[in-house]
């Protein structure tokens, strides 16, 4: 990655940090793009220079987590059974271990509840989620010794990124103190993908 883009890639996620934590604390009737071009310390020109939307701009963060759990994956050794790799993998990227971490699982929170009202921020999740089980695809093929069109990747990919998302979502919508976002990752990993050989 060049310079530039590095540059790039840093100013959109420093973007969709401040996005994140403006639908956490306003929700999305509170936050407009100002608002998170001046939390960004950007210019509102350089705001829509990379998102069309106040939505758009939560993607980068979004997409960073889910990365995050796929480079866990990646590595776990090829010895350890696939759907032990993909719990592991699934409790060790909800498990919070810096202030940085529990600042981002909380702006997931907000974004999620604040989903509940806006199309526009349900279809970004969305989009984050089948992006996430594309990009899932060949490092499943290449664990397993099959095409990325196999159906049997296919499923496994639908079933962990499906994992995550519930567990996110369910630990995101509870009132009460729910159990930890990791340990309802590895749960959901673990029945959903129950039936992997």
């Amino acid at each position: 990655m060049s310079l530039t883009e590095r540059r790039k890639a840093a100013t959109q996620l420093e973007i969709a940090r401040a996005a994140a934590a403006l639908f956490a604390e306003h929700g999305s009737d509170g936050t407009t793009a100002e608002s998170i071009a001046e939390r960004a310390g950007v210019s509102l020109r350089t705001f829509y220079r990379y998102f069309r939307t106040k939505q758009d701009a939560v993607a980068p963060l979004l997409n960073f987590g889910a990365r995050r759990w796929q480079d866990l994956l990646a590595e776990t050794p090829d010895d350890v059974p696939l759907p032990e790799a993909l719990e592991r993998a699934a409790q060790r990227a909800m498990t919070v271990r810096e202030a940085d971490e529990a600042g981002s699982l909380e702006w997931t929170r907000g974004l999620l509840r604040a989903a509940v009202d806006d199309p526009a921020l349900r279809t970004v999740w969305a989009t984050v989620n089948q992006d996430s089980e594309q990009q899932l695809l060949p490092l499943l093929a290449q664990r397993i010794g099959a095409e990325p069109t196999d159906l049997r990747v296919r499923l496994t990919a639908a079933a962990a990124t499906t994992a995550i998302r519930v567990a996110v979502e369910t630990w995101a919508a509870a009132e009460t103190e729910s159990p930890p976002v990791a340990d309802l990752a590895a749960h959901c990993m673990r029945n959903l993908t129950a039936g992997l050989a």
